[in-house]
């Protein structure tokens, strides 16, 4: 299966800063990939590049095998965009938009409107398509601004956090969206900082962090590399937990990268790979220092736990963070 997207080296600096420090990564025809990460790892810096918004300080990426700078206009005709902020007119009806984006892009009157109708229909706009976007939920304009990126139908299309913002509902309503296009055989490239939204749409993750792709497989691969299982500990007495975390990084040979402590909330999580028998010994070795504990839990590990143990810190919200400038690390690729 030939590539639908195409990154070799790509490297973006602004002044001292580097954006991107030379990612490498690869799209299959009718496939989704996520580029995970936390605000400010790089990720629409390389959504920007691929959709010929940016242009890279070095290396080389293909849309559809066309080069985003020599071939940047045939690009353009062959992508729909969908950034972190929905880019319709609230002074336009939900129908009016959908027409204006035909238009745009070169559809006859009678095209324009039938793509629009179908576009309505497919996205639950229907009763909705006659009136102001000034009136519509986050969701709802989230949801057009999707919509109006298919205008043109696609060959691949970019979704740069089309989830961010919106409330659980919303968010659980456009997966079904994504999922659909997903199933049509749309080839998606998604970026993402919720861990749940990467592991449930896509079928391959790139983890990108200070503008580097740190390790890459399916979910289920990356979740491999914790190792077995998963150990949450919460105390009662919050002050105690670095000494509750010293007790349980012994007891299971836990180094400190894998080890999770949160001195507010007095919670400890660590990786363990003896299953059941990791409860008792907890409890033993905590109860026998007069630890008094509020929960314990087991459980699978997740991406959060991975994109953890692979950076030290999870993919956070916040505001946008600048690169960190340190050292190259290496890749850590999981096999298929």
């Amino acid at each position: 299966m030939s590539a639908a997207v195409l990154a070799e080296g790509l490297t973006k600096d602004f002044g001292t800063v580097h954006a991107l420090r030379g990612i490498d990564f690869e799209v299959s025809e009718g496939s989704i990939v996520g580029l995970l990460g936390p605000n400010g790892a790089g990720k629409t810096t390389a959504i920007r590049i691929l959709t010929t918004l940016l242009a890279p300080t070095r290396g080389r990426a293909t849309v559809a095998g066309l080069d985003v700078l020599r071939d940047a206009q045939a690009v353009r005709a062959l992508i729909g965009l969908t950034g972190q902020y929905a880019a319709v007119d609230q002074d336009l009806t939900g129908r009016e938009n959908l027409l204006l984006c035909g238009r745009l892009v070169h559809l006859g009157k009678t095209e324009a409107a039938a793509t629009a109708d179908e576009l309505l229909e497919r996205f639950g706009l229907t009763d909705a398509a006659d009136r102001t976007l000034k009136t519509y939920s986050g969701g709802m304009r989230r949801r057009l601004d999707l919509a109006a990126s298919l205008v043109g139908t696609p060959v691949v299309l970019f979704l740069d956090e089309p989830t961010t913002g919106l409330d659980p509902r919303s968010r659980l309503a456009l997966w079904d969206v994504i999922e659909g296009l997903k199933a049509s055989g749309t080839t998606i490239v998604l970026t993402t900082q919720y861990l749940e939204e990467a592991d449930r749409l896509t079928e391959r993750i790139s983890v990108i962090d200070d503008g580097q792709i740190i390790a890459e497989g399916t979910s289920d691969e990356l979740k491999t590399r914790v190792g077995g299982d998963v150990l949450d500990v919460r105390i009662v007495d919050r002050s105690l937990t670095g000494s509750a975390a010293e007790l349980l990084a012994r007891l299971f040979a836990v180094g400190t990268g894998d080890l999770h402590v949160d001195q507010g909330m007095g919670s400890i999580t660590l990786p363990v790979s003896d299953g059941a028998q990791s409860l008792a010994e907890a409890v033993r070795v905590l109860d026998a220092e007069g630890i008094v504990l509020a929960d314990l839990a087991l459980r699978r590990p997740s991406l959060d736990d991975v994109f953890l143990a692979l950076t030290g810190h999870g993919a956070e919200n916040g505001e946008e963070r600048p690169p960190v400038r340190r050292g190259r690390r290496k890749r850590a690729t999981t096999p298929v």
